[in-house]
């Protein structure tokens, strides 16, 4: 498994840049480290209790605070902060970030949310 060695948090608040051991360098947006919070707050206990987060277009992040030595939680300003991203889950969000934010796209759509309007379903 490929390990961080660098975690950096622009100005901006906007995304979060991790790099790898391997080489490889992801920037995570915000937005899209929110609606994919690791917390059961949002993907529940069960696939069928995920919950589609809307209105996060411009979340920013507030902290990122070190778990152990295996993860991160990441406080955003919109108050939440319980979703702890290990390093694989990071990894796997920077490798499949397209096809993830796609996806999100799709269920805020077939949910009647969207990007700008605060809502959960």
């Amino acid at each position: 498994m490929a390990w961080p060695v660098e975690i950096r948090l622009p100005k901006d608040r906007r995304s979060l840049r991790i790099a790898f051991d391997d080489g490889r360098t992801f920037d995570l947006p915000a937005e899209l480290l929110r609606v994919t919070s690791p917390s059961a707050e949002v993907q529940g206990h069960s696939e069928a209790e995920r919950k589609t987060v809307g209105g996060k277009r411009n979340v920013a992040i507030l902290s990122v605070d070190p778990v152990g030595n295996y993860a991160v939680r990441i406080g955003f300003d919109d108050m939440h902060s319980t979703g702890i991203y290990s390093w694989a889950f990071l990894r796997d969000l920077g490798e499949n970030a397209e096809r993830r934010f796609q996806d999100y796209l799709a269920d805020l759509n077939a949910k009647g949310l969207d990007r700008d309007r605060p809502g959960v379903r």
